[in-house]
């Protein structure tokens, strides 16, 4: 008996001492991370607006802290193939996501298949979000978000829109924007953003919702038109093209949103860490310049005040869902 109380004692102590450890052991984990290259996937093809910002942020931290962050673009399924990717990942800090709405919330809450849900992410930071704009080959009639509308209305399931994917926050954008005008337009899902817009430019597709991140350069070539921006207010990036409500279409807002997360259990302290120093980061005069020059709102905030914001987003693509605006297949 003596013996049995004795083993219990030293097994609760022992249990005692693991659990005083486990805090200090963190706390050394996040001293010195990072101690090789950080991986950071970007679940998106190459030069779109995930690209480009997680590129941007990914030189500074490698000058800051010390070791690379590798950019590793996975893109495919509405980013669910760069979710996967990162979810299924020790949590160990050295492998992280760009987190977007595709990745995060869209695509997994959509697609029946997919392999993990938001929570399965530890978020870092939300660093800031673009209104959507309006774009197409510029041999198309419609000149406006209205004339869109009625231009699809007289020609049924004759106007192709791209997206970068089922899920992604330019399929998003265009479920708004057929909830808005009832416009009959076709969903044509691509796996990036690239891609499409060498469609539209070929004119094997009419047009698409995107960035002025991702369309910057086929737009100052006045490769594709800008018909129209998704937003409450006009950019000052195209203070020549009008909101979609000054042609009349209300309740057709749509953004991306850019930000970091990690597998779910990545130790806090890095997590902490991350979120300092990309706060840090945002408030770099070459990197806010280079951001307003993208038309990103930065945001920046703690990962609890992430956290709080995906879950918003996520309770409206349910509401989107409710309303048969999107179906989950």
């Amino acid at each position: 008996m003596k013996s049995t109380i004795a083993a219990l004692w030293v097994a609760a102590c022992a249990g005692t001492a693991f659990a005083q450890a486990v805090p200090g052991a963190q706390a050394d984990a996040a001293a010195g991370y990072p101690n090789k290259p950080v991986r950071w996937v970007i679940p998106f093809t190459p030069g779109a607006s995930n690209d480009v910002i997680g590129r941007l942020i990914a030189g500074k931290l490698t000058e800051s802290m010390g070791h690379q962050f590798v950019i590793d673009n996975r893109g495919g399924a509405g980013g669910l193939i760069g979710g996967e990717t990162v979810a299924r990942a020790l949590p160990d800090g050295y492998t992280l996501i760009l987190a977007n709405p595709g990745p995060s919330v869209n695509a997994p809450l959509l697609s029946s298949r997919a392999p993990y849900k938001p929570d399965d992410f530890a978020n870092v930071i939300y660093i800031g979000y673009a209104p959507l704009i309006l774009i197409t080959n510029t041999n198309f009639p419609p000149r406006t978000g209205k004339e869109l509308v009625d231009y699809a209305k007289a020609n049924p399931k004759k106007v192709s829109w791209a997206s970068s994917g089922i899920g992604s926050s330019l399929h998003i954008g265009l479920a708004v924007y057929l909830g808005a005008t009832g416009a009959p337009m076709a969903h044509v899902p691509y796996k990036g953003t690239a891609p499409a817009l060498t469609d539209i430019i070929g004119g094997q597709i009419q047009g698409m919702h995107t960035t002025t991140v991702s369309a910057e350069s086929v737009i100052k070539a006045q490769r594709v038109r800008v018909i129209g921006i998704a937003s409450a207010k006009r950019s000052p990036l195209l203070p020549d093209v009008p909101t979609l409500a000054e042609g009349g279409i209300k309740d057709a807002e749509a953004v991306v949103w850019f930000g970091m997360a990690a597998p779910l259990k990545t130790p806090k302290p890095i997590i902490d860490k991350l979120n300092r120093e990309i706060n840090r980061i945002l408030t770099l005069a070459d990197v806010k310049a280079r951001l307003d020059q993208l038309g990103l709102e930065v945001q920046g905030g703690t990962p609890e005040d992430m956290d709080k914001f995906v879950r918003g987003e996520a309770a409206k693509l349910n509401r989107l869902i409710k309303a048969g605006l999107l179906k989950p297949d």
